[in-house]
This record gives structure tokens, sequence and C-alpha cells, in this order.
């Protein structure tokens, strides 16, 4: 593997001395030379948490993170496609419990990668062009949705192959959807987001018939009565631009659009009214220089903080269960200038991954403060 980065490891303003964190660069790899779109730790299995999974061109590799700053390569699996650029992944398991990689992109195929055996378990077809986002339900990790180009989202079930739900059509989204997320706690509920400028939320509470019927479905995939839902519960339109990342902090929403800052923000749905209802801005995370989009956050495991990568290859780490906001690192490092696409942080928040449209992975460690 790669020696670690030397040089000017880590650059943090002037905190808040409670709130402060100091984390050095520990190690960087040059996977290749295609970009790198997504980075992201498993945190469906304790067996797995320092296992880590990136994808960029026809490629999804995954890594384990070692002590000592040390990251070690375990698979490595090459789509038969050479045109594939995979935008995006995701951890999920099947009913036994088996880990399974999952990854979509350019061309609308979701390639399901059974880790344990390190071969393809399955392949959905479905979406009518690419995948923009994964994300798998933390309460029944057998369920993923999908985020597509095409408009639509759609919920799988990984263990079955069957397509359960296409969340499109009459309150759909009207361009690309860039980012999905499932609720942490109510089981029914998903927050999508896109090219239209807006965030919806939607429930699949009065389809969940159809989302236990995949489990125990035995006919061909393709017979499933999928079905479709047309309207979501509550529309908000927050930013004036496209919205690339959306996450639920409780029952708060997180969202980034290109305007330098993620905003966290209250739906008030009317109950008499489904899709219409208010938004109260709470909170601003202001992230310098990134005004691109694909740039997209992550959280540690219990949402104490959010890592944000920008254009000029820096990082912000901003306490999220604090108010006002404090800024608990800006990481930058003299030879990282390249655009991070995906930050991911550990289940404790210790360790922070980029990834970056050079093909380099980092990695940031805490140094205990």
């Amino acid at each position: 593997m790669a020696k670690p980065a030397v040089g000017n490891e880590s650059v943090v303003g002037s905190l808040t001395p409670s709130k402060k964190r100091d984390y050095r660069v520990t190690n960087r790899l040059q996977e290749g030379k295609r970009p790198l779109y997504a980075v992201v730790f498993n945190f469906i299995d304790s067996r797995f948490f320092n296992v880590f999974a990136t994808v960029g061109g026809n490629r999804v590799t995954v890594y384990q993170c070692l002590e000592g700053g040390a990251i070690a390569a375990l698979q490595s699996y090459v789509d038969e496609d050479k045109d594939e650029s995979f935008y995006t992944v995701s951890w999920a398991c099947g009913i036994g419990g088996n880990p399974f990689v999952v990854a979509g992109g350019v061309n609308g195929i979701i390639r399901v990668i059974d880790a344990n055996n390190e071969k393809i378990y399955k392949s959905f077809v479905g979406h009518g062009d690419s995948v923009n986002e994964i994300r798998t339900q933390p309460l029944k990790p057998s369920l993923v949705i999908t985020a597509s180009k095409d408009e639509s989202i759609r919920l799988w079930n990984v263990e079955t192959g069957i397509c359960v739900l296409i969340f499109a059509g009459s309150g759909g989204h009207r361009n690309e959807v860039l980012s999905v997320d499932f609720h942490p706690s109510d089981i029914y509920r998903i927050a999508s987001c896109g090219m239209d400028n807006t965030v919806k939320i939607w429930s699949m509470k009065e389809f969940w018939q159809y989302v236990e019927k995949s489990f125990t479905w035995t006919d061909l995939p393709s017979k499933f009565p999928t079905k479709y839902v047309q309207f979501p519960v509550f529309i908000a339109s927050i930013h004036s631009n496209y919205v690339d990342c959306t996450r639920w902090l409780g029952d708060f929403v997180l969202s980034k659009s290109v305007d330098n800052e993620i905003v966290l923000w209250e739906p008030k749905a009317k109950e008499q009214s489904p899709g219409e209802g208010t938004a109260d801005i709470l909170q601003r995370y202001p992230v310098p220089e990134c005004d691109i989009w694909f740039i997209k956050f992550s959280c540690d495991f219990h949402y104490n903080a959010a890592a944000i990568g920008n254009r000029e290859g820096k990082i912000y780490v901003w306490e999220l269960q604090s108010s006002p906001p404090v800024l608990i690192a800006r990481l930058s490092h003299n030879q990282s200038k390249s655009p991070i696409r995906q930050t991911a942080m550990s289940f404790d928040g210790s360790t922070i991954l980029s990834c970056c449209e050079d093909g380099t992975i980092w990695r940031w460690d805490s140094t205990g403060n």
C-alpha cells in the first residue's frame, strides 16, 4: 500500500476548545487515474465497521482500515463493461447476514456483490438512466433505495432481487434524482432531492404489505406486483439550485446544494394537504469553495458530526448536535488539491476518508484531542 503522506498535515482554525478535534493525514492511496465518486464505511455489521468500499470507473474496491494509519486492500471487482462508471456504493446484507456491496452508475444497472465469495450475487435492471446514489435501510439492511437520472427512485430487496416500489409520476421529481436517504427510525419514510432544486419526503406506509411480500416471493422477480408511489407527503424548496445530498438528522433534514453550505431544516407538513407545508430553517453550516455539484457529505454512526469536502481538496467537519453550529476541524494538505466527491466518517468519527477526482483516497485520523 502507499506510504503515509507527509508534509503540511492539517490546518485547524480557531475553534471552540471543547469541540476542537485535531486530525492528521495518516495515509494517501492512488487507486487509479479515474475519478473516485464514492467512499462508504460498513455500518451494517459491527464485525466490519473498519471496512470501507470505493467506486471509480468500472471498479469497486473493498479496503480495511488498520492500526497506525495503514489501509489494506481486501477485494476488487472490475465490471465486465469497460464503459461502466460507478457513481455510488452502499453496504447491505442478506437474510443470512452475508455482507453485500451494492454499486451503480452510468449504465443504470445495479450490481450486488457478495463480499463473502467475491462474486456477483444479482444484477438489477430497471432504471432507464444513470444511478446517482444507493442507500441501505438501517433497520432492514436487505432493502436498498436507488436514485436515478431517469427522475425516479426505486426500492429493491437485494436478497430476492425484487423491485418493490417506484417513486415517480405526477408528484415525482422533474429532473435527475441525485440523493436519497432512509429515515433512521421511521421505517416507512424516505427523503430525496435532485436537479429540480427540491427535497421530497415520501411515505411507504400504505405500500408496506408489498415490502413484506418481497421477502417471501417465490415466483420470478419480474412477476412481482411492483407499485408506483406517485405523490410525496412533503415537498420543500430550500435551495435555488441543484440539491445533490440529503440526510436525515432525526426528524430534521440536512441538505446541500451548490451554494457553499449545508442547511438543517424541519419539515412541517399540513395533514390535510399532502405535499404542502412549511420548512423551518434551523441552522446553516458554511462550506467554502463548495460550488460544484455531486459533492456528498457523510456523518458518523451517531450523527454527532458531518464531514464534507470541497472543490479545492479541503475538508470541513461540523458538530451537528450544537447550536449555534461549531466547526470541529478544517483539514487541508498541500498535496490535496483535487475536488473531494465524498467523505466517509468512521463509526466513532475518529477516522475520516475522502475520495477525490484525481483517483486518490485520503485517510485522516484524530490525534486524540
